[in-house]
C-alpha cells in the first residue's frame, strides 16, 4: 500500500532526496497493517524526532555525512522485548523499502537496497534466529521496444 505516487527521482545523492525517501518510506510503514502497529503501538515512535534520525542514518550510509548517533540494533531489541518480531516483519520492511525506491535509480539506490537487505538479514537473525533472505534488486530500464 503506497501512500503517495512516486515520481521518477535521481540517485539519492543529496540529503534532500534521502529525506524525501525516508518520509515516503516511513509514511507507508506507519500505515502498513503488519508494521504500523509495531511502530505506532509498541515502539510509540515520535515521527517528528525519528524521521530526522533516519535521514541522518541514510545520509551517513550513502553520502558519508556526519550527524547520525544511535544504535539501531539496541532500538530494535528494545521493541522486540515488548512484542517479538518475526521474519515476516523484516520481509515486509524490505518489500516496502524496495517499493519506495522504485522511482530512484543509480549507484546510491543500489547501495541503499544492499544495506537495507543486510540490516534486515542481520537484525532478523539476531532477534528471531532466522536470517531473512530476500532478493533485493532494482529494475534497470532497458531500451524501449
Amino acid at each position: 500500500m503506497r501512500t503517495t505516487p512516486h515520481a521518477p527521482r535521481g540517485d539519492l545523492d543529496s540529503v534532500d532526496e534521502i529525506a524525501e525517501m525516508v518520509r515516503r518510506f516511513y509514511g507507508d510503514v506507519a500505515q502498513d497493517d503488519l508494521l504500523g502497529p509495531m511502530f505506532e503501538d509498541v515502539a510509540r515512535v515520535d515521527w517528528a524526532e525519528h524521521l530526522p534520525k533516519l535521514t541522518a542514518f541514510w545520509s551517513r550510509a550513502l553520502l558519508g555525512q556526519p550527524g547520525y548517533v544511535g544504535n539501531p540494533y539496541r532500538a530494535h531489541a528494545d521493541v522486540h522485548a515488548q512484542a517479538p518480531f518475526t521474519s515476516a516483519h523484516f520481509e515486509r520492511w524490505l518489500s516496502l523499502f524496495a517499493e519506495t525506491l522504485e522511482g530512484w535509480e543509480g549507484p546510491n539506490v543500489d547501495r541503499a537496497l544492499d544495506l537495507a537487505a543486510n540490516v534486515a538479514r542481520v537484525h532478523s537473525h539476531q532477534l528471531t534466529g532466522t536470517p531473512v533472505v530476500v532478493a533485493m534488486s532494482h529494475p534497470v530500464a532497458g531500451p524501449a521496444s
